[in-house]
């Protein structure tokens, strides 16, 4: 599919395109579709061709064009997302997933695009965030506000090093991972994996989401577009990038949302609890599909 801006995005869809529920699902900055593999797995194996279930990459991430530095914002993400929901499931019921940065695209979307966001009957937001982003330390002291702005540069020009292919598995990327993304007893394959996702990513997606995301502290009021829907929020007790508070701040802002705080998990909550991600999706779907019943009886 191509952007508003002329980018093409990488996208996998399963099942019918005119399925009465389509799941969207989202990924984190850094990473691609394959973040999800565990759910998508899942879903079909639960739903098979009764749902259409739609994942992509995002602008400047896996398989899709690489974006300019500019244009690396979750607007433009939010902007994406509502193209690909025009073009991939234009009626019909909807269930979205957005992990981290995703989860901000469903913000972004909700800013946009509400008439979307009325079709929605479950959304399930994992370790992201409305706001404040700029206070969170990592777990570390404060680097300051000098030191701050300069990291999205400096993981920008490392991102350029490992793209010109200095080592395929840093060493040093490979425990900054083990220690800032995922809790304790992580499974080496699923570090693996966001170790590849991460030394795939352009320089420019490195440093301009960064950037971009730094300064999201405005989206909280997007929030009540999903008020009255079926909503669970996840946070990890270990994630240091978007700590449990980050979770508190979005259910309180969702009227009748459920928040989930999953012990001893970092913010890869799709890869380190997957079947908890999978088992409120499979909730979330068969509540959709029980509502399409209903509606077909009365018609």
């Amino acid at each position: 599919m191509q952007t508003f801006d002329g980018l093409n995005l990488y996208v996998r869809s399963y099942g019918p395109s005119d399925a009465p529920v389509t799941v969207f699902l989202a990924h984190c900055w850094t990473a691609d579709t394959e973040l999800w593999h565990y759910q998508v797995r899942d879903l079909l194996g639960q739903f098979g061709h009764r749902i259409q279930l739609v994942t992509w990459d995002h602008r400047g991430h896996g398989l899709s064009d690489h974006a300019p530095l500019a244009a690396c914002t979750v607007t433009n993400l939010g902007r994406d997302f509502a193209q690909l929901i025009d073009a991939y499931a234009p009626s019909g019921d909807l269930v979205f997933a957005g992990h981290s940065i995703g989860g901000m695209t469903m913000m972004a979307l909700a800013e946009q695009r509400p008439d979307l966001v009325e079709r929605v009957r479950g959304a399930l937001f994992l370790a992201t965030s409305s706001a404040d982003l700029n206070t969170v330390t990592l777990g570390l002291p404060d680097l300051g506000p000098t030191l701050k702005a300069q990291l999205p540069r400096m993981l920008g020009r490392r991102a350029n090093k490992l793209a010109r292919g200095h080592t395929l598995f840093p060493a040093t990327e490979r425990r900054a991972l083990a220690r800032f993304l995922f809790g304790p007893g992580a499974r080496a394959r699923d570090i693996g994996l966001a170790m590849d996702q991460l030394v795939h990513t352009p320089s420019a997606t490195m440093e301009g989401f960064l950037r971009d995301m730094l300064d999201h502290h405005h989206r909280t009021a997007a929030l009540a577009a999903y008020a009255g829907k079926q909503v669970t929020v996840m946070a990890g007790d270990r994630d240091v990038l978007t700590p449990v508070h980050h979770g508190r701040v979005i259910a309180s802002a969702i009227p009748g949302s459920k928040l989930i705080v999953l012990p001893r998990a970092g913010h890869m909550l799709p890869l380190e609890r997957e079947t908890a991600v999978s088992s409120t999706l499979i909730q979330m779907v068969e509540h959709a599909l029980s509502r399409q019943l209903v509606l077909g009886k009365h018609l």
